[in-house]
């Protein structure tokens, strides 16, 4: 459903998305994850088509990303999204679907449905006297008033209170059952973790990880087994090699432990102690173990380097080339994402929020 190849996006001298190549398969829900500055809102907005590419191909359901048709067949969510606050929440999702010559008896059966799925009342209550939640939830129905195969959601659930958050990412899971292909940023990983089928990480412009997320886990993670004895095993003998020490946790005593020989390595220096193993815990790393690991790696530099290498498997590993190091901007996601398209980019609108 949507394929980018080679995928590079600069402002000037300034690389804000560097060679990224991905797949998001029909009805998959994709996350773009990394830190301020990664690039995934520029990576957004060419999906979306409103930013031009500096070199690579994307395709969106079928069309190049910068074909008007390609805008039919996608909702696009931006982090920021303003409403026409004198309008009411049907009013304006009606004027919405007018702009894509929905029919008056479908669009209203599409606005029902969304706004009942989204848990939404006050459907005659001016937009401006609502909270951001309710206007969030708006924003979501409107992208979806022309039946989209593909949906580009930036921060969906940004600064929602937990109610709403929960109804937002349920919803989104809902629309990957009703078949729909669904790419969105976060930076709540357990958001991302608990709604992705895959995820890519980005930093400094580059895709540094991609897959799965047990997939990344299991290849960036590190799974250790937490050993809980009555008594302090010695480390001597079979725990000699070992770098993990005993520390008191209550009456207890915790070795941490790479794997499960070291586990059984902990049991027989207990064992020599005159005391035995009470509890053994497995500690998965989460999503955010794995992404902080990886961001702090060193990265070449966003000016100059060559392209991510690509390991075997698939998964896109950080280059270990230097690099001279660029200067990301302070403020917003991506440079040229503050709300005004950089000038030497091409863009056009989505909807008429975006031209105004």
């Amino acid at each position: 459903m949507i394929e980018v190849a080679g995928l590079r996006k600069t402002y000037g001298d300034f690389a804000a998305v560097v060679d990224s190549t991905f797949s998001v398969a029909e009805g998959e829900v994709f996350g773009l994850v990394g830190p301020n500055g990664a690039g995934k809102t520029t990576t957004l907005k060419v999906l979306a088509g409103l930013v031009a590419p500096t070199a690579g191909a994307v395709e969106v359901a079928g069309f190049p990303a910068d074909e008007p048709e390609m805008r039919r067949r996608l909702g696009y969510l931006p982090e920021e999204s303003p409403l026409y606050e004198e309008m009411t929440p049907l009013s304006y999702l009606r004027f919405f679907a007018d702009l894509y010559d929905v029919p008056r008896d479908v669009a209203d059966e599409r606005i029902g449905e969304a706004l009942d799925r989204l848990e939404l009342d006050h459907r005659e209550r001016r937009l401006g006297d609502t909270s951001k939640g309710m206007k969030r939830k708006v924003a979501i129905a409107r992208s979806l008033v022309n039946d989209p195969d593909v949906l580009v959601y930036d921060e969906p659930a940004s600064g929602l209170d937990p109610v709403t958050t929960n109804s937002v990412l349920a919803f989104t899971r809902e629309l990957r059952s009703t078949g729909k292909t669904v790419v969105f940023s976060a930076h709540n990983l357990h958001h991302v973790e608990s709604v992705c089928d895959r995820v890519a990480v980005m930093n400094e412009g580059r895709i540094v990880a991609r897959g799965s997320v047990d997939g990344i886990r299991e290849r960036h993670g590190e799974t250790t087994y937490h050993v809980f004895t009555d008594v302090s095993p010695p480390r001597s003998g079979p725990l000699a090699d070992l770098a993990a020490a005993p520390e008191p946790v209550g009456d207890r005593f915790r070795t941490v432990v790479p794997s499960m020989d070291a586990v059984e390595a902990v049991r027989t220096a207990a064992a020599a102690a005159g005391g035995e193993v009470v509890d053994i815990r497995t500690r998965e790393p989460s999503l955010e173990d794995v992404f902080l690991d990886i961001v702090g790696r060193p990265m070449p530099g966003r000016y100059t380097g060559d392209a991510a290498s690509v390991d075997g498997d698939g998964t896109e590993a950080a280059p270990s080339d230097g690099g001279e190091a660029g200067t990301t901007p302070s403020d917003g996601d991506d440079a040229g994402d503050d709300g005004e398209a950089d000038p030497r980019s091409t863009t056009t609108a989505t909807n008429p929020e975006d031209a105004t």
